[in-house]
């Protein structure tokens, strides 16, 4: 049975969407460097990766998530795993052309999250078994979502109406329709929240935003945890509720925070392009086109190609790693650049 869900676009919730529609006209007039967009880019992935895992209990301030992604150590814990998952699952969704909400998709998203976090049989794969939701604060069971049996049906349900609206409905109302419905529906045994949110993201992408891996929509709802559970959870015995909640309350919350976002990224956008930082010298394209031919430089081979100072070189080699263009290895005299990708 496709979703037939309950709402009303109140004026809050369609004044908040044109404040969308406009600010993202504004912001595509923007231009960025390439550095700048890299930069920004690795920036949104960590605090994604950070705040979506954060709302879900795990204990790495954002410091660690960053050092983490960019160090990719080879051996984890499962608070790291599960940081280094979910950036993985955002490089995967922001590859590629536009293609359609499947069930597959929703499953690889799922897995791309959850593996090596669940046993093999429960990865990628809807649940096979009964869950409770607990109220994060008190521990008591506060919702039961359905029979296990009734799950594959409900999300088929719920993927048909977005295929069925997906060039009809406004974004922000599709995304946030299947946000909290696929919380309702909870269709795997864990990492139904992340997973949720991932969905929700890639079907944001038809706001037309031509710099949309800049933004961490997640951020918002890790600001403030408990308001966002209780607008994205339902109490009660589904059985009980089905075809009867409302959506609209949630709606507004769920624009507001896509709003805040597409401030905040227009600042940072604002910030970066008044910062003379971000401009490349010809000597440090040097470092650069070298280290795409030959795969790494040392201050040596720098001396070659400049007749700058060996403490300015340094500087050098410094501006470049500030900026997350390149890492050091080795030490003393064995110390040698790579770029980073």
């Amino acid at each position: 049975m496709i979703f037939q869900p309950d709402y009303t676009i109140t004026p809050l919730l369609l004044e908040r969407i044109k404040q969308i529609a406009v600010l993202t006209h504004e912001l595509n007039k923007h231009t960025l460097s390439g550095v700048a967009l890299a930069r920004l880019e690795r920036e949104a992935r960590a605090v994604s990766a950070y705040a979506s895992t954060s709302i879900e209990g795990n204990p790495l301030p954002l410091t660690e998530v960053k050092r983490l992604l960019k160090t990719q150590p080879g051996t984890v814990r499962q608070s790291e795993l599960e940081v280094l998952n979910y950036n993985q699952a955002l490089l995967v969704l922001s590859e590629g052309e536009e293609r359609p909400l499947t069930q597959a998709l929703l499953l690889e998203i799922h897995h791309l999250v959850m593996q090596n976090l669940l046993p093999e049989h429960q990865v990628g794969r809807f649940r096979q078994e009964p869950v409770v939701v607990h109220d994060p604060r008190s521990g008591e069971i506060i919702y039961l979502p359905p029979d296990y049996e009734d799950v594959e049906l409900l999300t088929e349900g719920l993927l048909d109406f977005v295929a069925q609206n997906r060039s009809v409905l406004d974004p922000v109302i599709l995304a946030g329709l299947l946000h909290k419905q696929l919380a309702i529906i909870h269709p795997f045994v864990d990492g139904n929240g992340r997973t949720a949110r991932l969905a929700a993201k890639f079907l944001l992408a038809d706001l037309g935003l031509n710099i949309f891996n800049l933004f961490s929509f997640e951020n918002y709802y890790n600001q403030d945890v408990t308001q966002y559970f209780q607008q994205v959870g339902v109490v009660g015995n589904y059985y009980d509720m089905a075809g009867s909640v409302d959506f609209t309350g949630w709606l507004e919350y769920f624009a507001g925070g896509i709003l805040d976002e597409l401030f905040r990224v227009q600042k940072e956008i604002e910030k970066s392009q008044m910062s003379p930082e971000v401009a490349l010298k010809p000597h440090h394209r040097q470092i650069l086109v070298w280290l795409d031919e030959y795969g790494y430089i040392t201050d040596r081979d720098y001396a070659q190609l400049t007749d700058r100072a060996k403490a300015t070189r340094t500087l050098d080699f410094n501006f470049l790693l500030k900026l997350g263009l390149i890492e050091r290895k080795g030490a003393g005299r064995g110390t040698y650049y790579r770029k980073l990708t």
